[in-house]
């Protein structure tokens, strides 16, 4: 059993898109999909985040206050301390099969941490273009391209220096040694996952890019124009905590070890239309590789 977290705040056509994704996708493992609405300011979200819960379609838990992103992830955590956890944002959109996808890869492997899917917009798990935010390619959908990627890449993983919060598996074994997330040093976000993750580095945790699975992430939705200072902030608290952190990224974009999954993936779309392929190769045509 998983707990799949979802946080939200802003945002109510985003939100919709992406718990109305997980649950029409049709997934083998069973889990629970726990929403924490963190006193949203609009009326409507909280609405009809309550009659989902009434049809018992989520658990829903509200704050009368506002907390903060790293708190509600924390509470939903400690929910069931008998379960794995998987953390989306309300951002987000998923297909069919990705949550199997995502747990398997971290069963194959015991010292697996935490687990990240491809994703349009996902920094060192980017595609097309790789630590870069992409717009979906013209004809693409998180459908279409989620299926080639389980196609060209199944049962495939990547180490990756760190996890993406858009959509982090977290095994509960690895979360019961390193413990939550800083709330006071990362409340409102940015920067939690990657000084969880390097807390987990240092005590043997892998942290995996899952090959075969991708979603779908529009990103910065909650914080719209202020995402920048405390991004840079979170930064400045990573870099002073952890000097390991910033060359073992430098590496990893230099050796860039994603990117024979991404050319698979890339390959896997021809049956989906000539299209297709041409408006993922554009993108192809600059920027990193």
């Amino acid at each position: 059993m998983i707990d799949v977290i979802v946080p939200a705040y802003r945002g109510l056509s985003e939100t919709r898109r992406c718990l109305e994704s997980v649950l029409r996708a049709r997934v083998r493992l069973r889990h629970e999909v726990v929403v924490i609405d963190d006193a949203s300011p609009e009326p409507e979200l909280s609405a009809w985040l309550r009659g989902l819960a009434a049809g018992g379609r989520v658990t829903l838990l509200v704050h009368e206050r506002n907390a903060g992103f790293v708190a509600s992830v924390n509470e939903g955590m400690r929910l069931h301390a008998d379960r794995d956890v998987l953390l989306l944002n309300s951002d987000t959109e998923v297909a069919g099969g990705w949550l199997d996808r995502i747990a398997a890869c971290a069963a194959r492997d015991p010292n697996a941490g935490t687990v990240t899917p491809f994703s349009n917009n996902a920094t060192i798990c980017s595609y097309p273009l790789f630590a870069q935010s992409n717009p979906l390619p013209a004809g693409a959908t998180t459908a279409k391209l989620d299926a080639a990627f389980a196609r060209a890449n199944a049962g495939r993983s990547v180490e990756i220096p760190t996890a993406v919060g858009f959509c982090m598996f977290i095994a509960r074994r690895c979360l019961a040694e390193v413990g939550p997330f800083d709330e006071e040093a990362f409340g409102r976000g940015y920067g939690e996952e990657v000084d969880f993750c390097m807390r987990a580095a240092r005590a043997g945790w892998r942290h995996l890019l899952a090959a075969d699975t991708f979603v779908y992430h529009q990103g910065e939705v909650s914080f719209g124009g202020g995402a920048q200072d405390i991004r840079d902030r979170a930064q400045a608290i990573v870099d002073a905590r952890y000097p390991e952190f910033q060359p073992r990224v430098r590496a990893f974009l230099d050796a860039d070890p994603p990117r024979e999954a991404r050319e698979r993936a890339t390959a896997a779309l021809a049956p989906l239309g000539t299209r297709l392929l041409a408006a993922v190769r554009r993108g192809l045509g600059g920027g990193r590789r």
